[in-house]
């Protein structure tokens, strides 16, 4: 099968690095372009990157050379972790000119008009892509995104809860990796032997795209899901992983079995399908009493599955959770690359 020729943009950065990881040897698609900032246009992606994840930076585009973060590029479609100031005009830009652009960045997430996805939950939500098209003048152009890092962990866990049993009220408390604010993100000062009780704009986002991505499609528009959601968010002194503990109002009242039955046994769209990227056990339940833990859990299905523990009945709401994803990931370059794969599988993909 031919591949789709993919752009990166942001492509120095670390969301843009994992994108260049998890993209290595992939069946569908193969980097053609790398785009980034003034700073590293005209160099080599080698001499423009310093390369921070594990392991060695791919061969193949160490002599590829970064380009400005607008069109045209050489490729057919584009992937964007540009920071959110940037992305609003440049990901607007390359829709305008014809590009599929399946963005990581959170400028145009709650747009009326702009699928938020995640396969396992929303699949039925590319179709805003033809509202999308019809209202913006698009025409092979598109613009896709995938959450907030921490939402679709979250999301993830209620997902099949509020399928089965229907969730009026939720509340969330996030302990954030540090990776998750980008290179160099946190000071080393601030960090260390501390929690920081805040990150900006974060818990909007969760409360607002929880109900989004729960809700139902109508014409042409989401209708938000029925149900409230507080959020607050911690930045904490580890690596990779957001930790997030969850607290759920059900509409129907369920055992604790039945509980953990629903969330083990989730399967959908993506494993139906075998997209590439998707993991066998989108959720996993761990019984053990002090998982799931970053250090311990956040590689699961190749970082791609949200793991869930300590789930147990609660004495204010109905019960309560703990759901681990891999932030840079399934919060990230994973969650963006399996939307690609649903966009390929449902035609919406197609080469120049």
């Amino acid at each position: 099968m031919k591949k789709f020729r993919v752009g990166i943009l942001g492509a120095t950065g670390v969301v843009g690095q994992r994108f260049i990881q998890l993209l290595e040897g992939h069946p569908q698609f193969e980097i053609a372009a790398l785009a980034a900032s003034d700073r590293s246009q005209g160099k080599t992606y080698a001499e423009a990157c310093k390369w921070r994840l594990p392991g060695d930076m791919p061969g193949h585009v160490k002599e590829v050379v970064v380009q400005s973060p607008a069109p045209p590029l050489d490729c057919d479609l584009v992937f964007s972790s540009l920071p959110t100031d940037i992305a609003t005009d440049a990901e607007t830009q390359f829709a305008l000119a014809g590009y599929p652009v399946i963005s990581n960045s959170s400028s145009h997430r709650m747009g009326a008009d702009i699928p938020l996805l995640i396969p396992e939950v929303n699949p039925g939500h590319v179709a805003l892509i033809d509202t999308q098209r019809k209202n913006r003048g698009y025409d092979r152009g598109f613009i896709v995104t995938n959450p907030n890092c921490s939402a679709i962990a979250v999301v993830m866990a209620l997902a099949p809860l509020h399928a089965e049993f229907g969730i009026t009220s939720c509340v969330v408390t996030t302990m954030q990796a540090l990776s998750g604010a980008g290179y160099p993100g946190v000071a080393s000062l601030d960090a260390t032997d501390n929690v920081i009780p805040f990150i900006g704009g974060e818990e909007e986002k969760i409360e607002a795209e929880t109900l989004k991505l729960l809700g139902q499609l109508g014409q042409g528009i989401i209708d938000n899901a029925k149900m409230s959601v507080s959020a607050q968010c911690n930045r904490v002194n580890v690596t990779d992983g957001h930790l997030a503990s969850i607290r759920v109002k059900l509409s129907q009242s369920a055992s604790l079995d039945q509980v953990k039955e629903t969330l083990s046994s989730f399967r959908a769209v993506p494993q139906e399908l075998k997209l590439h990227s998707a993991p066998i056990r989108p959720v996993i339940v761990r019984d053990e009493v002090d998982r799931p833990q970053p250090r311990l859990d956040r590689d699961a299905e190749n970082g791609m599955s949200v793991t869930v523990g300590r789930i147990m009945p609660d004495n204010v709401l109905d019960f309560r959770f703990v759901a681990l994803g891999h932030n840079t990931i399934r919060g990230a370059a994973g969650a963006a690359i399996l939307n690609a794969e649903l966009l390929v599988a449902r035609g919406y993909l197609n080469h120049a």
